[in-house]
């Protein structure tokens, strides 16, 4: 499959918004915890609530990266 790629002209290269993503990730979740520590409950949820939607965000971004390489992250070989 790499024989594939050099003939299509292209050159794998890592998605820079996704180590991004992974960082706001944890950002918001260590805040979210923070928050219910301090008995904040409400703005801990909202954080958590957050949390899910930017993990889901990253996680669109590294399968769409994937698929523009040709690759199949679900492929289990």
């Amino acid at each position: 499959m790499d024989e594939e790629f050099l003939e299509q002209g292209k050159k794998r290269v890592r998605n820079p918004f996704v180590p991004i993503g992974a960082l706001v990730t944890a950002g918001v979740l260590t805040a979210g915890l923070i928050s219910f520590r301090q008995g904040n409950s409400q703005l801990g949820q909202k954080l958590m609530r957050a949390r899910v939607v930017v993990q889901g965000a990253t996680v669109a971004l590294m399968v769409g990266t994937a698929f523009y390489y040709g690759e199949n992250p679900w492929r289990t070989s």
